[in-house]
């Protein structure tokens, strides 16, 4: 995990340094092997905010671990830098885990982001890993309405009209996702990835879990844990 920068800066500091470390990412995919899969969600509670990790073996996506993580708010809402407000969070949670990821799904944006770095981008650039941003709402550009169908698609375009994301429909008869890559990861892996991790339900397997685990569920861990000793 690299150190990249103080999370208490002034926002107009911070918003400055979102636009250099833009320029840090890697926005291709570099055919690593995947075995584990996370997904990240995070929520505020008063002064507190709370991060749960869960890892699951890909492309099974059967659980192995899930990590919680509470620490003091030091940064305001203010959007568009959400990951300075959430970010000490994921890097608590992210030291509890014993098996470290290949990839991971971020309740947030990636590059479909006014500066081109969301928490999935930001946080990819610490933790060093192939990140993907798969949010339930638009924070910035545009698009057409995707087709009905479960992987229809339409591209989300900048002010430019270039493509920094994709909205998916991953179920029939609801709202589609934002999909958008992170780090370390282009945009029709992000996809592919994300219908890979989707089991039947709007969401992907591991954010939805690590939504699930963030209030307060138990990962169901032991049927996988038997099943790797036998």
């Amino acid at each position: 995990m690299k150190s990249l920068h103080p999370w208490n800066l002034p926002p107009e500091e911070a918003a400055h340094l979102q636009s250099e470390l833009r320029e840090r990412l890697v926005l291709a995919w570099d055919k690593r092997p995947v075995s584990l899969v996370a997904g990240v969600d995070v929520s505020v509670r008063a002064e507190t905010c709370a991060c749960a990790i869960v890892v699951l073996t890909y492309p099974d996506l059967e659980p192995v671990e899930a990590a919680v993580a509470e620490v003091p708010l030091t940064f305001p809402y203010i959007p568009g830098l959400l990951a300075f407000r959430e970010g000490p969070a994921v890097l608590a949670a992210w030291e509890k885990l014993q098996h470290l990821p290949d990839l991971v799904l971020f309740d947030g944006q990636g590059i479909a982001h006014p500066r081109g770095l969301g928490i999935a981008s930001q946080m990819g650039l610490w933790l060093e890993r192939p990140t993907i941003g798969v949010a339930k709402s638009r924070l910035y550009g545009r698009h057409a309405e995707p087709g009905p169908r479960r992987g229809d698609r339409a591209d989300l375009l900048d002010e430019r009209g270039q493509v920094i994301g994709a909205v998916l429909r991953t179920r029939e008869q609801t709202k589609p996702l934002y999909i958008s890559p992170g780090h370390l990861m282009d945009l029709p892996h992000a996809v592919s990835f994300t219908l890979d991790c989707c089991r039947g339900f709007r969401l992907p397997e591991p954010t939805r879990w690590a939504h699930r685990v963030a209030g307060g569920e138990k990962l169901p861990i032991q049927r996988a844990q038997q099943e790797r000793l036998f």
